[in-house]
């Protein structure tokens, strides 16, 4: 069956471009580092991903609390990472290491995060996805949550694409 009749949370990435798609975001997106973004699903409908707590994150000394930057960059890297997973999965009929080359032009154009209670706690669960990919721009929606699965924070973006 050809890959466009395919829904696509039907779709399954290969191994290689799994791994190159990790590589990119955990590696070669050297600030992932910095923030300890560490994928943990990488789907062509939702994307999700772990932030461990550790000193360099804190936002308030006095409570341990995240700082509201480490969340916005997480969730402005998760839509990115999302958009990344869509295009991959839109062109499945090309080869997965031409497919990682699509995303030298992707970019923010803008970004709303909305910050709903402290974010206290050893990690941190990402997910975002893609609500609308067009040919030049994409709609993202994300969230950022407690490591009990409450919301903390949503987002709310669109990159370009082209």
């Amino acid at each position: 069956m050809p890959h466009s009749l395919i829904a696509p949370d039907e779709i399954e990435f290969e191994d290689e471009f799994v791994s190159g798609l990790t590589k990119v975001f955990e590696e070669l997106i050297v600030f992932n580092q910095v923030l300890g973004l560490k994928i943990t699903s990488l789907k062509p409908t939702q994307v999700r991903a772990r932030i461990d707590m550790k000193r360099e994150l804190i936002g308030h000394f006095s409570f341990n609390r995240i700082h509201g930057g480490v969340i916005s960059a997480g969730l402005d890297a998760m839509g990115g990472l999302a958009v990344m997973a869509a295009i991959g999965a839109r062109h499945m009929d090309e080869a997965p290491m031409q497919r990682l080359l699509r995303f030298g032009k992707l970019g923010t154009i803008d970004l709303r995060v909305d910050y709903l209670r402290p974010g206290i706690g050893d990690h941190f669960e990402l997910r975002a996805e893609v609500m609308r990919l067009g040919s030049r721009v994409a709609s993202t929606r994300m969230e950022f949550l407690g490591a009990d699965g409450k919301l903390l924070s949503t987002g709310s973006a669109a990159y370009i694409v082209s």
